[in-house]
């Protein structure tokens, strides 16, 4: 009898749980530079492999998924429905980030004197800044009883305008606000695909090209594109057969990233726990938040339109694409994964995974979105700033349309922060604060990105007549 093989979400869940230990291991006695250098580079190989594969086969399966439709309209409608689908879950994610983080309150866990000390920052930095007044009326910099308290505030204000990765973060953020209303259209078109193709962050351009390119298919006559949709489909599925070659190996490269993460961190134990504690609240809240669309909102989903799989069934046929997005912490090296399982275990079909997963990676930023609505009204709790009701709308319109912009690569969140930021009128550098224990935390919102692509793509299926549930249950002769 054949030996039946582990399934490969138990074995990438063993390489992470092995790659923690060892990474810890590593911390405490001192082996981090090894670690670094002869470890964390399988985990740079293994996101690269993903990356490269990425880009083609975004381009490849959506040419062959729009030129297979039978009827062109339907690419029309099933576009608006995808369009539609992905911003109802990104409203929901920032919804529930504000509700999340306005209930629970995590900057109230700051002390009192922490957090006077940050609000005379913030009043400091608004006498600084043209054009920003101080939000909610209140001047804590008149008050005698603080006056010990400003010189200190001031010093600190300055060490923090002087942070050079956030200065780097906001000029690309100024970058994308000096645009004109319309350069959002203008960036979707690719004026050089080769240039588009060689470069990750211009998958927008991609999936304009491969969308143009199969409606031409479409309404050129068989005859003359068959060879041309044979190439397509060809080039296609070679793709797809690197994906499981490259998987194959997923658990080894999972644990050099796990250990990586870590031991790039910091060099003690200490270290590690001090990231978290600091930060510890705000952590938490933001989990709570993430967890909830993991595991209600997108199964409720499922269970209330799809209905034919469980709830079990919906983790266990999406699991090797969520553990991952949690490895890499990045939608786009985990696309050809979510396509796999998309496609072979939930069953849905090739035009709409083709078609709604590269879609979904490039704007669907659900964890994203959640996230700065945390981290916006958390980081104006711990500096006793009262966000009103009309800001926090502002903060889930501009959280919703960054997230579109946001690239599918990690902490690329940290830059549509500022832009939220500064929406409400609040100092851009406070991203410094949750610096530290973002890598943990965008590892958990690449998950809920990922999971939200799958859901929305077996929604979509659905409401097409393509989806094939049976796919999933069968098992592998042994």
């Amino acid at each position: 009898m054949k030996r039946k093989k582990l399934p490969l979400h138990w074995r990438i869940i063993i390489g992470l749980i092995l790659g923690i230990i060892y990474s810890f291991i590593s911390v405490y006695f001192g082996w981090n530079k090894f670690t670094l250098d002869w470890i964390n580079p399988f985990g740079d190989i293994f996101i690269r492999l993903l990356k490269f594969i990425a880009v083609p086969l975004v381009l490849f399966s959506i040419i062959a998924g729009v030129s297979a439709l039978p009827d062109p309209s339907r690419l029309g409608v099933m576009g608006a429905k995808t369009l539609f689908a992905y911003i109802v879950t990104t409203v929901t994610a920032v919804t529930v980030g504000l509700l999340v983080v306005n209930t629970l309150a995590p900057g109230n866990y700051v002390s009192e004197d922490q957090r006077i000390k940050n609000r005379l920052k913030y009043e400091l930095w608004t006498q600084q800044t043209p054009g920003v007044d101080i939000l909610d009326g209140q001047n804590y910099l008149s008050d005698p009883q603080y006056a010990d308290l400003v010189a200190a505030a001031t010093a600190d204000l300055q060490q923090e305008s002087s942070n050079t990765r956030v200065e780097n973060l906001q000029q690309n953020a100024e970058n994308m606000k000096g645009a004109g209303p319309l350069q959002f259209i203008v960036d979707f078109v690719p004026d050089n695909i080769f240039s588009a193709l060689s470069d990750g962050g211009k998958m927008l351009q991609v999936i304009f090209f491969g969308i143009f390119f199969g409606i031409v298919l479409l309404l050129l006559p068989d005859e003359q594109t068959k060879t041309v949709k044979d190439l397509v489909n060809g080039i296609n599925e070679v793709f797809l057969k690197m994906v499981e070659v490259v998987m194959e190996a997923a658990p080894f490269f999972v644990f050099a990233l796990m250990a990586g993460v870590i031991a790039s961190m910091t060099d003690t134990i200490e270290g590690v726990i001090e990231i978290f504690k600091g930060l510890a609240s705000y952590s938490i809240i933001l989990v709570i938040g993430l967890a909830f669309m993991i595991f209600i909102f997108y199964p409720a989903l499922i269970l209330t339109f799809v209905r034919r799989i469980s709830y079990s069934e919906f983790f266990r046929r999406i699991s090797p694409a969520q553990f991952l997005a949690f490895s890499t912490s990045s939608s786009a090296a985990t696309l050809p994964v979510t396509m796999e399982c998309v496609r072979d275990n939930l069953g849905v079909s090739k035009n709409v995974t083709n078609f709604v997963l590269p879609i979904g990676a490039t704007v669907n930023m659900d964890g994203t979105s959640l996230y700065q609505a945390v981290a916006v009204v958390f980081l104006a709790q711990i500096h006793l700033v009262d966000l009103t009701l009309a800001q926090q709308l502002t903060i889930v319109l501009t959280a919703t349309l960054a997230s579109i912009g946001s690239a599918a690569v990690p902490s690329a969140g940290l830059v549509m922060m500022i832009v939220v930021l500064q929406s409400v009128g609040l100092n851009p550098a406070w991203i410094a604060i949750v610096f530290p224990v973002d890598r943990i935390l965008d590892m958990i919102r690449t998950v809920v990105n990922v999971t939200g692509d799958a859901t929305v793509s077996t929604l979509i299926a659905q409401s097409q007549g393509e989806l094939d549930t049976s796919i999933g249950d069968l098992e592998p002769a042994e």
